[in-house]
């Protein structure tokens, strides 16, 4: 007698992780952003941390070290440079240390640097590249480094003698399994904090693509071009709307998502970069909808040994009872026009927002509409941009354009309907995302279903909320590091931008 045991993955089980982008609305944007500032990621906060990896590398090629030397040297090279931020408060500008807060636990009498940067999860970092791995990819577009058969090495701009000279300390103190209290008080020049900043003038003239100021196309690879573009983009509008405060992203929203300037300003009409940010920071509020109305409609599903599952239809009405019957296409007419008599965008979406509770489903869903709308009124590269690639010319799953095919088809239907299918598409979505990432785990060989909402006996549970903050568009990264390297400054409550910023980003 044979009995059926079925597939060796279904004997193992099914673990369940939470997973990113549930919906998976945010790629377009994504990929937008990081065409538009290569060489900075929202992992990416402090200048000096280029030059430290800058100055490592040059280390490792005089020393000829390979992969495993590197790695070894690259580990304890950055604990010691978090040690020397010990008395540090992390308060202080522009921050905390990488791994401060990990590398105090191997700190007594002494920094136990053998254990702290030993590999492993109970060092000051479980990734074996350690920050490395947040500043490697976005160095190597800079061009300050580069991977030979793993083994770091100087990229096409060399690090200066003088930035060398700074790191030297350190990397002379991480050959040693200890490092006394002495010594590492003596590596204050070191610091995120210290105002001997000798990378300060070569990375001006990398984020600019300038040499002392000159910028001369023709020096620089297509990368560089394409940041000194969104960098003069974002100087422009610190120059025009820093002054009210405010972030840097907002302060771009003011300069380049609606109003005329980027059409007649002199300056923001030569970069055509301009457009793409337009596109960029309006799809970013649909984005934004999707995520927080997907939050708020998880946040009402309750867990798996709780009474709160909930019934496809329980969640319908959860979202349909918090709009009301007007038919969608009043809904429609109230939110247009977008933009002004000349096709300029009009400030909607930030009179949505200031109107209502961000998390509020009903701002949420007109959010939605809204970005349906300019999925139609946008041109040119700003509604390339917005709309992302397409297949076909057909609009993804929840992006604006299959927003506006939906609403259409719903016109004459209640706002209430509407609601309801939203709740169904999100669902449907989610659960295709979960299986296309679904995947077996080498280590346990179960497969691991990413996802925090599950469906059981037609019920849905959730193991935990889902998280609704907006994703970064490295906007904040690159505007802080403009104030590290004295091209923005200051003001009031707001922002302005310096002299040497003007003469390197050609402002004036």
């Amino acid at each position: 007698m044979h009995s059926t045991l079925g597939p060796d993955w279904a004997i193992r089980g099914l673990n369940q992780r939470a997973g990113r982008y549930p919906l998976s609305v945010e790629a377009p944007v994504l990929r937008a952003v990081e065409a538009l500032v290569p060489g900075v990621s929202t992992l990416t906060r402090y200048i000096r941390y280029y030059a430290f990896y800058a100055a490592l590398a040059a280390h490792c090629a005089e020393k000829n070290l390979d992969d495993e030397g590197c790695r070894r040297l690259l580990r304890c090279g950055e604990v010691v440079f978090a040690a020397a931020h010990h008395e540090v408060p992390a308060e202080t500008p522009p921050g905390p240390a990488h791994g401060i807060d990990r590398v105090r636990a191997f700190y007594g009498d002494r920094l136990d640097l053998a254990r702290a940067a030993a590999e492993g999860k109970d060092s000051y970092s479980p990734r074996s590249r350690g920050f490395w791995e947040q500043y490697g990819g976005p160095s190597a577009v800079l061009g300050t480094t580069t991977l030979d058969e793993g083994a770091l090495r100087p990229g096409r701009h060399s690090c200066p003698h003088d930035v060398r000279l700074l790191f030297q300390p350190v990397f002379s103190l991480a050959e040693a399994d200890s490092v006394s209290s002495e010594e590492l008080a003596a590596l204050k020049d070191v610091t995120l904090q210290s105002e001997r900043r000798p990378e300060a003038p070569w990375m001006v003239d990398l984020f600019t693509a300038s040499w002392a100021g000159r910028h001369d196309p023709a020096e620089w690879e297509p990368d560089d071009l394409i940041r000194r573009a969104s960098l003069r983009v974002l100087a422009r509008a610190v120059e025009l709307y820093g002054a009210e405060g405010g972030s840097f992203e907002e302060v771009l929203r003011s300069a380049v998502a609606f109003g005329d300037q980027i059409d007649v300003d002199p300056v923001l009409s030569s970069i055509e970069q301009s457009q793409g940010w337009r596109g960029i920071l309006l799809r970013h509020y649909s984005i934004g909808a999707w995520r927080r109305l997907w939050a708020a409609l998880v946040a009402s599903i309750g867990g798996e040994d709780g009474d709160a599952d909930r019934t496809r239809d329980e969640l319908r009405a959860w979202l349909a009872d918090q709009l009301d019957d007007t038919p969608v296409g009043v809904v429609l007419d109230e939110l247009g026009p977008l933009q002004d008599s000349s096709g300029h965008p009009l400030p909607r979406e930030r009179q949505l927002l200031a109107a209502g509770d961000r998390r509020e489903p009903l701002t949420n869903v007109k959010l939605l509409l809204a970005g349906a709308l300019r999925a139609q009124e946008l041109t040119g590269i700003a509604q390339k941009t917005f709309l992302g690639p397409r297949r076909r010319g057909m609009g993804e799953i929840l992006d604006p354009t299959w927003v506006r095919f939906l609403a259409e088809d719903y016109r004459a239907r209640s706002f209430k309907d509407l609601g309801a299918r939203l709740v169904d598409d999100m669902l449907a979505q989610a659960a295709r995302i979960a299986r296309a990432k679904m995947r077996r785990d080498p280590v346990t060989g179960r497969l691991l279903l990413f996802s925090r909402v599950h469906e059981r006996n037609d019920r849905f549970f959730k193991t935990s909320n889902e998280g609704d903050g907006d994703i970064g568009l490295r906007v904040q990264q690159l505007g802080d590091f403009s104030l590290q390297l004295n091209l923005f400054d200051t003001i009031g409550g707001g922002w302005t931008v310096t002299s040497e910023a003007r003469t390197a980003l050609e402002l004036v």
